[in-house]
């Protein structure tokens, strides 16, 4: 089992956040960070790759040419380090990510985000009927998503 590799997918901020609240499994196995490139430095786990995507939002009028640009890089990524499974908290800029996984029947781990506690992230609605584990944090969860697991937070 050691010699599953898993990609770990988020964007900055408290998606990233979570995200390293993974680290136990981080260093349990071969594994690769993908996130967000932002003005800020993540501090670099010292075994683990980091590959970083566009920062997307969804209001600019480029967002498209961003997300093109993030599905070429995450398919590059993807052949050079051919994880097992992709676990990714979201959002937007690792969607790209999470459906190669899957194009290339890879196993996707989905985590609704910590902040949505009566309503889906829009990442989340997308990415819930390819996952093939779907977690969220709260119970109130399961009303929106009635095949996911609960099992609390990641805190």
């Amino acid at each position: 089992m050691k010699n599953i590799k898993i990609c770990f997918a988020a964007s900055s901020g408290g998606h990233f956040e979570q995200l390293m609240m993974l680290t136990p499994l981080m260093d349990k196995y071969k594994s690769f960070i993908v996130t967000e490139k932002t003005n800020y430095n993540i501090e670099k786990k010292q075994d683990k790759n980091i590959y970083y995507l566009s920062q997307i939002n969804r209001k600019e009028k480029m967002w498209i040419l961003k997300f093109i640009l993030n599905f070429l890089i995450s398919l590059k990524i993807f052949f050079k380090e051919k994880p097992d499974i992709v676990i990714s908290t979201g959002v937007l800029a690792t969607i790209p990510i999470c459906l190669i996984c899957k194009l290339f029947k890879r196993k996707l781990i989905y985590i609704e985000s910590f902040a949505k506690v009566t309503s889906p992230t829009l990442s989340g609605k997308l990415l819930y009927k390819y996952a093939d584990r779907f977690y969220v944090q709260w119970e109130s969860m399961l009303k929106i998503y009635p095949k996911a697991i609960y099992l609390g937070g990641i805190y």
